[in-house]
């Protein structure tokens, strides 16, 4: 995980159609692993009944609303609100990491376009998120795993109780994918391990393992349910972790 550079200026971008605002404290807890999230605003038409946690969310984090009116029906202007905001904030050159919170495949052309300027952009989405989005971003993180791992009794509710909570919400809260069941997980692993390099003991280097496997996929251990990739290898079968007097961790491949 990149978090060698806490000095770092994130913008985070919310659409608020398409994210739930009741992960929006977890969401700025991983962004802290790129840096200080001084840019943050959500984009919406504020008049829908629906945003009105959203709404209230904004006031309660400092994040800044965007009026987006519905001036068709069946278009959404947030979208390319959003986009041209993004592309603003990457040739100010100011912003050296991003967050986009939403499930919309339209995001993709703007993630893969910051991704050419070496800067990382985390998505934020539900299970339900086109794989184009998650595979454009460095790093795509399921909100209800998330979710899953906050430990409050219950979210808090808007400032307006007559409202609803947000139909946003994904339903599947409280529960995590599990890395043993994910064939194409243990897959991209495996493959990573087998491409670097071994010592006589047969163990790599974790942080070797997993840098080339995030050259090859989103994916992020939080998805599974662990804060670290450690974590995760440990619990697969397949692997064995080894920590060294330097403090590294080495990995290898027993099954």
């Amino acid at each position: 995980m990149p978090d060698e550079t806490p000095s770092r200026n994130v913008a985070l971008l919310i659409d608020a159609d398409n994210a739930s605002w009741h992960a929006i404290d977890p969401v700025l807890t991983v962004l802290a692993e790129l840096g200080t999230v001084n840019v943050r605003r959500v984009y919406g038409n504020w008049s829908k009944p629906a945003l009105t946690g959203w709404r209230d969310m904004s006031i309660r984090h400092g994040i800044e609303p965007q009026q987006q009116f519905d001036l068709t029906k069946g278009k959404n202007a947030t979208d390319m609100k959003m986009t041209i905001d993004a592309m603003d904030l990457l040739f100010r050159g100011r912003v050296e990491g991003f967050g986009i919170m939403s499930s919309d495949s339209d995001f993709m052309p703007i993630a893969m376009r910051i991704r050419q300027d070496g800067i990382p952009v985390y998505g934020f989405g539900n299970a339900n998120t086109p794989e184009g989005f998650r595979q454009a971003c460095t790093r795509f993180i399921d909100v209800a795993a998330l979710l899953a791992e906050a430990t409050p009794a219950a979210p808090a509710r808007p400032v307006n109780e007559d409202v609803p909570l947000d139909a946003s919400l994904p339903p599947a809260i409280g529960t995590k994918r599990k890395a043993g069941d994910d064939p194409e997980l243990l897959k991209l692993l495996i493959d990573a391990y087998d491409a670097v390099k071994h010592d006589a003991k047969g163990f790599s280097s974790l942080s070797a393992v997993g840098q080339l496997a995030a050259n090859r996929s989103s994916f992020d251990a939080r998805n599974y349910g662990f804060k670290r990739l450690s974590d995760l290898i440990e619990s697969l079968p397949a692997f064995q972790t080894e920590r060294r007097e330097d403090g590294q961790i080495f990995v290898k491949r027993v099954r």
